[in-house]
This record gives structure tokens, sequence and C-alpha cells, in this order.
């Protein structure tokens, strides 16, 4: 007599047979190669289910049940940009009516603002502006830090430390990054990869950095002190290969450096891109590929790459719930205010409150966290009349940026 089938047995049957190989590979710790991610690409259905179950369960060996976030807001600097991407809806033209360059007094206003309201980091990217030189970047970043300094500055992409690297009068790139560093710079973000691939980069945009010139900047970055996050652009016109690709050259970067605080996997929107509407590209990620994206990056990238980051912002911040349920652990940041995806044609929202993340964390029966942009937990101290805030950074300061010049 046959005994009744399990539950175990029900959640198998009719899943594919290399999409099961894999999970297992993944959960008894052995490194996944392309072929996995090639295969738990295809998931969906059943074999979906199992991707986001094994990532959920990778999860919790990994980091455990809490959620981290981080209280931070965006400041772009300018939205004048001439490098010309085609998924990009945010850059003008200088003479255009709605372009803007903020002056130093914008920025710090906007920063003293951020910190009022309990804000740990600035994000501070904009577009490349050609009339600004390399140490436009620099000044700025020491004038925040000599009014704030205890915040964190998270902010020039590789593709800004790239222009500002070219206008350094010949600086070699370790020490313009040490400069960057020495006047204060924190952390980079890991943008500006999109897929690292150079023929999906010249379509994208021809002008922008190639790929080896962005593990260049990003190695460097790493090899002076200046950690990142990295991120994987998709829903546009990459192939699964491609993005197997991009993610094996990140672990491989990461196992070289170290230096990748996390991974957040960013779909494309689509909405108001030449990308889309002229040049062919799809109408955005399917929500099987989000979570997917998000599953993969936990199964792939450990032990190397700990940290799943959910973009509220591209996602919407219930499909980013169902994200932390498909392996991550980091729900991003509250943001204050997001131009980048909102021009791009982003419906989701560019703020989230800490109490409405925290909410959100809870409703999975996980516990959250206010992290610092490193994964460290957010340490505070009761200063007189101030409420709390954060205890202070170590900063470095440079005598070869005076204040006041150029901006």
């Amino acid at each position: 007599m046959s005994s009744s089938p399990t539950l175990a047995d029900h959640l198998l049957r009719d899943t594919r047979a290399d999409v099961r190989a894999s999970l297992e590979r993944a959960l008894e710790g052995r490194e996944l190669e392309r072929a996995d991610v090639l295969a738990l690409l295809g998931a969906r259905g059943r074999d979906l289910q199992l991707l986001c179950m094994a990532a959920d369960l990778a999860r919790g060996q990994d980091v455990g049940d809490e959620v981290s976030y981080v209280v931070n807001r965006n400041i772009n600097s300018t939205n004048v940009c001439y490098v010309g991407c085609s998924f990009c809806g945010f850059a003008r033209h200088k003479h255009d009516e709605d372009a803007y360059d903020r002056p130093i007094e914008d920025i710090l206003k906007r920063a003293h603002e951020a910190w009022d309201l309990g804000a740990s980091e600035l994000c501070i990217q904009g577009g490349i502006h050609p009339n600004k030189d390399g140490f436009w970047y620099a000044e700025t970043i020491a004038a925040i830090k000599a009014e704030l300094p205890d915040i964190h500055i998270h902010g020039v992409s590789p593709e800004e430390i790239h222009w500002g690297h070219q206008h350094s009068g010949g600086m070699a790139l370790a020490d313009y990054l040490k400069l960057l560093r020495d006047t204060g710079l924190g952390t980079i973000p890991g943008t500006a990869a999109e897929i690292l691939d150079d023929d999906v980069r010249r379509v994208l945009s021809p002008r922008k950095l190639m790929t080896e010139r962005w593990l260049e900047i990003v190695r460097t970055a790493h090899q002076v002190g200046l950690r990142s996050s990295s991120t994987l652009m998709y829903g546009h016109i990459e192939t699964p290969e491609h993005i197997a690709s991009h993610l094996e050259i990140l672990r491989d970067l990461q196992k070289e450096t170290g230096g990748f605080t996390e991974f957040v996997p960013l779909g494309f929107i689509h909405t108001k891109t030449r990308l889309y509407r002229e040049q062919g590209a799809r109408a955005g990620a399917s929500t099987p590929e989000d979570l997917a994206l998000v599953a993969i990056g936990r199964l792939f990238l450990r032990p190397w790459i700990t940290n799943i980051q959910v973009s509220w912002v591209k996602m919407g911040k219930k499909l980013a719930q169902v994200g932390l349920m498909s392996g991550a652990n980091d729900f991003g940041g509250t943001l204050m205010e997001e131009s980048i995806s909102r021009a791009a044609g982003s419906e989701h929202g560019d703020c989230i409150e800490a109490d409405e993340i925290e909410l959100r964390i809870r409703e999975l029966g996980r516990v959250p966290y206010e992290r610092t942009t490193s994964y460290g937990r957010r340490e505070r101290a009761l200063a007189a009349g101030d409420g709390l805030v954060e205890i202070p950074l170590q900063m470095v300061s440079s005598p070869r940026i005076a204040l006041g010049s150029g901006y």
C-alpha cells in the first residue's frame, strides 16, 4: 500500500529538472554557474514559486529574518546632461525650459532639511553637465561636510567619476578618487552599470563609459576605501545571457575587492524613454522577472554579496514586499525626493516614510531595523536640543579644496 504524497511531493511535481538541480546546488552552498542563471531566469509557475521559496530560505540562512532600510534623501544636482542615454527621461539640454543646475546654497538647504528630518545619508547624483570640471564634485562634498560633518555622502556615480577624472588636469584615477574620499565622500552608487556588455551599452548609451572603464573605476574606488552598491538594469533589450554574464562580472569583482555593500536589481522604467518609443525595447520587466531577479541575485551572489535590496520605486511597495519573501533583506531608502525614475515614468512615488517601511516589513512577520549606508546598525545618541542624531562618522579633511569657488 503506497503512502500519501507529501507536501514536498506536491511542490516538486512537474517542476523542471534543471530548475530543481540549480536550486539544490544553491541550497547546498555550492556556487552557481551561468547555466544555472539561464535555467532560473526561465522559471515560471510552480518553478518560479520554488525559486522564490529557495531564495527566501537562503536569505534566512545568510542574514536572518531582520529587514534593513536607510533614512536618506536623494539630491539631484543637475538634470543637464549630454551623454544621451536612450533609457533616460531625466536629462535636459541646458537651454531647455525645465533644465536646472542647483547652486550650492540650494544643495546645502536640502542637505540640512534631510538632516533635520532624521536622514543619515545623502545620495547625490546628477547629469553630466558640460560646464563642470573635475573638482566641482569635491568642492560640493566638502561644502556639505563643513556644515554637516556627521552625515554620510553616498554619491558621484561611476559615470560622474569618469567625467570628473577626465577633467581633473591629468590626475591619476586613484588620486582623484582619494581626493573625493578625503573631502568627505563615504560610498559611491554602483549605477551606470545597466548591463555590463559593450554591445548592449552601445545601444543604450554609446557615449557612456564602457564595461572595462566601469570596472576600472569601481575596482579602484574599492581599493582606495570607497565601497559601493552594485546594480543591474533589466527589462529592455538584454538577453538572459547578458544577465548571467553581468552577475558573474559582479561576483568576480566582489571576490577580488570585497567592496560591494549590496546588490540592487533595477527594472527598466520604459514609458517616457526613447529606448522604448523609438528603439524597440520591451515595455519594462514583468512581475515574474522582477521576482526572479531578486531571487537569483540571492542565490548566485552568495556568500560574496549577502545584502539584496528591493527597489520600491521600480517595483511598487506591494511587489517590493513580495521581493522580501523572495530573497531580499533590504527595503532601500526613504529617498524624500526621487527624480530619475519618476522622469522615466515611474508611478510609485518619490518618498516613503520610515514608519511606513517598518509597517510593511512587520506585515510580513519580519523585524525592521534602520541601517547605515554600509549596513551597520544605525546607532544614535541624544544631542542637546536636537533629539536623536547619528553618532558622528570620521571625516578626513582635504587642504586641496578651497571652498566657495567655482560652483
